[in-house]
């Protein structure tokens, strides 16, 4: 999504303080195949142990309590991006330690058609593409193979203790967040850049086991600002849940509705009016269609959103909204 990345990252998690903590890691090597056959191998931390949540406060894991209208679900939006590296293995493992179930993340092609978690269409911000590769100038992601992107550091820019992070593939992430027990909102990023992204996505979630039957039904939503993008995702798998993100005026909603389970607005063009509209409409499972906003950073916008009604609640910061709206931070 377009919400810009937490700089203030630092001074964020000093103010939050009994919220924010690294795990112990060790460390662990998972492998990717290209679609030419490659392998890729990356070192991956995993989590050592345990840590205890507070209160009242599901950790990823435990059983799933029913929930109460009008709770809206928590997000972790790039993991729990305002304390560890977007998009990478650590942001979700601090999202699972703050005892957030729900992560959304963003989806790639790379040059030899290996998908990678990474929102920027190139390399420059969250990585050292221009000192490792000068002369590959605008260091785009479709121009990289996945070898190559996964020499990258991706940590180094949020701070000198994620030095060495690196870009995941998406089986990787996929394989740290069944471990982590948590569930997936999944962008499918500049559509328009990488044809048949959508068929190879569900091929690599296929393989994963994450289109079976409970993982469709409780753990796994794909979304886009793509709505063709969408509607192909709707027309290959009918039974995955979809998301278009964007604010379609109320009079096109139908139309969404045929293709699509939840319309994911920006939280600064959101309206009481507007999620009533949505939840007004039936989506193709004949479910009321969802509203999810994004991305909300401050308590005071996280109150107004959850005002609206909103189901969902898409963060950088997850602990800030629980702590804001008193929601919990598990799937419902």
């Amino acid at each position: 999504m377009h919400a810009g990345t937490a700089t203030a990252s630092v001074a964020a998690a000093a103010l939050l303080g009994a919220g924010t903590f690294l795990m112990s890691t060790t460390d662990a090597t998972v492998t990717d195949t290209t679609v030419a056959g490659h392998t890729v191998t990356a070192t991956r931390a995993v989590t050592a142990g345990h840590t205890a949540a507070a209160p009242g406060i599901r950790t990823a894991g435990d059983p799933a309590p029913a929930r109460t209208a009008p709770e809206p679900l928590v997000i972790s939006h790039r993991g729990a991006s305002a304390y560890a590296p977007e998009n990478t293995l650590a942001a979700v493992d601090r999202a699972r330690a703050l005892g957030f179930d729900w992560v959304e993340n963003d989806v790639q092609l790379t040059k030899d058609g290996v998908l990678v978690v990474i929102h920027d269409t190139d390399l420059k911000r969250t990585t050292d593409a221009e000192e490792v590769f000068p002369d590959r100038a605008p260091w785009a992601v479709k121009d990289f193979t996945a070898a190559e992107i996964a020499r990258l550091d991706a940590g180094s820019w949020f701070g000198p203790q994620y030095a060495g992070v690196r870009v995941p593939t998406l089986r990787q992430y996929l394989d740290r967040i069944g471990h982590n027990r948590q569930n997936l909102l999944m962008e499918i990023k500049s559509p328009e850049i990488y044809p048949g992204i959508e068929r190879a996505t569900l091929s690599v979630l296929r393989q994963e086991g994450w289109l079976d039957r409970g993982h469709v039904r409780d753990r796994l939503v794909i979304q886009s600002f793509g709505a063709d993008s969408v509607r192909t995702v709707h027309e290959q798998r009918p039974d995955v849940v979809t998301g278009f993100l964007g604010n379609p005026a109320v009079a096109d909603l139908p139309s969404y509705a045929e293709f699509t389970d939840q319309i994911n607005p920006t939280h600064t063009s959101v309206s009481g009016e507007y999620v009533a509209a949505v939840h007004a409409l039936k989506g193709p499972h004949r479910k009321r269609l969802r509203v999810n906003a994004w991305t909300v950073n401050d308590a005071e916008a996280a109150r107004r959103v959850a005002g609206y009604g909103a189901d969902g609640i898409i963060t950088n910061a997850p602990d800030v909204v629980r702590a804001a709206t008193g929601v919990r931070g598990a799937t419902g």
